[in-house]
């Protein structure tokens, strides 16, 4: 397959941008039951001993979705997040072929990697007069390769697995600005 030419990647790697703050910070302040979706499924370390999903949490890391959808389930107070900024770049334009006995191959330009830059601010509790407290989140994207998902055949939905999520979280570091 030809690699996809730097505007189509561009155009590209900017909508799933769009789309993945669009959806993924409305489910951290109202729908955390989500969370796990947003993530690709954990893997055993590869060859080299590390694991291919990371996720750090102000420094500390989270051992997997569920746990991290978890925390924000039990553990953390409501919040409400106000992006002010993100910035998106195409980390590798040709991330892997499609897996054996995958039900699809990523179309052209979307078989990347994309590093996300998001930055704003978070309020934790339910009031308004709340502390509101500056974060900054690096996030890496990939294309959502699993077989099991299948597309819907309305066109709005083309090309987004069943729970609408073409790209899933491969590594991510969140962290409130002192």
């Amino acid at each position: 397959m030809a690699a996809a030419a730097a505007d189509v990647l561009t155009i590209v790697s900017t909508d799933a941008a769009r789309r993945f703050v669009e959806s993924y910070y409305p489910a951290l302040q109202t729908d955390r039951g989500s969370l796990a979706s947003f993530y690709v499924a954990p893997t055993p370390p590869g060859a080299e001993g590390r694991a291919l999903l990371t996720i750090f949490i102000n420094g500390n890391p989270v051992p997997d979705p569920r746990s991290l959808q978890t925390v924000f389930e039990t553990q953390m107070p409501q919040a409400h997040y106000e992006i002010q900024s993100y910035d998106c770049q195409v980390l590798n334009a040709d991330v892997a072929p499609a897996p054996a006995g995958a039900a699809r191959k990523p179309s052209p330009g979307k078989n990347m990697s994309i590093v996300l830059k998001v930055s704003g601010y978070v309020r934790y509790g339910e009031s308004r007069s709340g502390v509101t407290r500056g974060f900054d989140e690096s996030i890496i994207l990939v294309p959502n390769a699993d077989p099991s998902s299948s597309s819907s055949s309305s066109s709005s939905n083309r090309g987004r697995d069943v729970s609408g999520k073409d790209w899933l979280i491969r590594s991510q570091n969140f962290r409130l600005v002192i």
